[in-house]
């Protein structure tokens, strides 16, 4: 049964892509976060450049409907397998830290 209920839709697909996009723009966040503690209280103004930068990804996978296809098949997937087992599992971070 792959029909989503509100929750499913609005709230648990949006959390894995959240997830996933940061991983996939994982160069653009460091990158940010890097300028931010450089810069302290300026961050608004000094890193307004790497701000864009990681907004440009992050929306452009948020907006990609192949991207929202992806999450959702795997959140079924999750879905699917916590209800044969019980266990819900962890999803697999990527190798760098985010």
């Amino acid at each position: 049964n792959s029909k989503l209920r509100h929750v499913e839709k609005d709230v648990l697909i949006p959390q894995i892509m959240r997830d996933r996009a940061k991983e996939l723009c994982s160069d653009k966040v460091q990158a940010f976060t890097k300028c931010c503690q450089e810069t302290g209280f300026l961050m608004v103004v000094k890193c307004r450049q790497e701000n864009t930068a990681l907004k440009d990804c992050l929306v452009g996978y948020y907006s990609d409907p192949l991207f929202y296809e992806e999450c959702k098949t795997e959140y079924l997937k999750q879905r699917e397998d916590y209800r044969a087992t019980g266990i819900k599992k962890k999803r697999q971070k990527l190798a760098s830290n985010v």
